[in-house]
């Protein structure tokens, strides 16, 4: 049975700031007592309060930006314990225990293939250091170049495309999507990728990377089979331990996948990315 990485720990961290986003996200940044090596986009960490004031549960978060030996969580303010998290003040104490699960794959250049993500409200949180790495290189392969890159981020409305300046400015090709129409394409990320490709913005043939609410990646897994594109998804499932203990994180898996010897994969030890060809979201 697959087990917690080798380099997870758990120690106290120090809230730093914690800056309001979008219309009901936060950026939460801490420093933790004892500093974590470079993180691969998407892996997560579990974060908890010391103080009693949330759940003894912790709450799982992609990692999403690193600052030296401060870390960034981008948080949607949804239940009890992101609302605790979001009354954090500088100065607070929180448990950290992480890096957990396993991020995206090694983003190399691919002729006439570039990797489109596709992010759906909160879920850009993997994107941000994903894009960094990749234009950096990654695993000693080549750095991809900014055409080789693109990031479409859906949402409800306008004030859900959390931090979509900061994403811009990367220098990646952006496109937005919304429900109402208030930024972007009207509509959603599927919607919007189908336009690019048709207007030869985008070619037929990409490398996709999806995280957002399940109906989403749903729709994406059952797009990306039809068509034979390569896809990798990171989800969000809920956790209760984020190291394969509780088994509360089941994804199905594919019959004639990799992960085909067991019904179920743990999305917080073999996940939460996985490519299409492991699991099966759509029924």
């Amino acid at each position: 049975m697959p087990a917690p990485p080798p380099d997870a720990r758990t120690c106290l961290a120090t809230a730093t700031t914690v800056a309001r986003c979008g219309d009901d996200g936060v950026v939460l940044r801490v420093l933790p007592d004892e500093p974590f090596p470079r993180v691969r986009a998407s892996r997560f960490f579990m974060l908890r309060r010391e103080d009693g004031s949330m759940p003894l549960v912790p709450r799982p978060f992609s990692i999403y930006r690193q600052h030296g030996a401060e870390l960034e969580f981008l948080i949607k303010v949804m239940g009890q314990g992101s609302r605790a998290l979001a009354a954090l003040r500088a100065g607070d104490r929180l448990r950290v225990t992480g890096p957990l699960g396993n991020g995206w794959p090694a983003l190399a250049p691919v002729a006439n293939e570039p990797w489109v993500m596709l992010a759906g409200g909160i879920g850009s949180a993997p994107f941000f250091m994903g894009i960094e790495q990749a234009l950096a290189g990654m695993d000693g392969k080549p750095p991809c170049r900014p055409a080789d890159l693109a990031l479409l981020y859906g949402a409800a409305r306008k004030g859900l495309l959390y931090d979509i300046d900061a994403f811009r400015q990367l220098g990646v090709r952006t496109w937005t999507a919304t429900d109402d129409g208030s930024d972007g394409y009207r509509g959603n990320v599927l919607g919007l990728l189908e336009s690019l490709q048709q207007r030869g913005e985008l070619p037929p043939k990409v490398r996709l990377l999806a995280c957002g609410p399940e109906r989403m990646l749903e729709a994406v897994e059952r797009f990306a089979l039809a068509r034979g594109l390569a896809c990798w998804l990171s989800l969000e499932s809920l956790m209760g331990c984020g190291v394969g203990i509780c088994n509360a994180c089941p994804v199905p898996t594919r019959a004639d996948g990799p992960l085909a010897a067991w019904s179920n994969a743990k999305c917080c030890v073999e996940g939460p990315v996985f490519s299409c060809t492991e699991i099966a979201l759509a029924h």
